[in-house]
């Protein structure tokens, strides 16, 4: 994981709890203010595949880890290549939405997600869904960024 210092934003991001003293339960926020100017990037979904592959696929690209925090691993590690291009970090996610082909792979994806985001819970959508764009793929992330409005 990339560590790197962040120049000064001219915006916050702030969770949004309705029920302050029953945040603590939660494993994301209900919502994420942005505070201030900023630009938003959109992340296109990240599975464990390579992040650049062929299209249509070649199946030898995509041959895909059984574990779901492998997968998640992978998928984490394309988006962080992707925030470490423009400046940003997990503290900069203000929305994950997360596809998993089985909703029990939910709370390895969670902690193995965790590693990165740490104690930051940006708003989140988990769905379960039938299958993703590779054969043997469990688990596809994408996500919102607030990023410094550039001067």
């Amino acid at each position: 994981m990339t560590v790197m210092s962040k120049p000064q934003q001219s915006f916050r991001l702030e969770p949004v709890h309705p029920k302050p003293e029953e945040a603590h339960t939660m494993p994301y926020a209900p919502a994420v203010q942005i505070v201030g100017a900023c630009d938003l990037m959109f992340l296109s979904g990240a599975t464990s595949s390579p992040l650049y592959h062929k299209h249509p696929h070649v199946d030898a690209e995509h041959v895909q880890p059984h574990g779901i925090a492998e997968q998640t691993t992978r998928a984490m590690e394309a988006i962080e290549s992707i925030l470490d291009k423009v400046g940003a970090d997990w503290r900069d996610v203000v929305k994950v939405t997360k596809y998993l082909t089985d909703i029990r792979d939910a709370d390895g994806m969670h902690a193995t997600m965790n590693k990165y985001f740490g104690e930051w819970k940006p708003a989140s959508t988990t769905v379960c869904i039938n299958q993703l764009s590779s054969p043997g793929a469990r688990v596809e992330l994408d996500m919102i960024v607030a990023l410094p409005k550039k001067s």
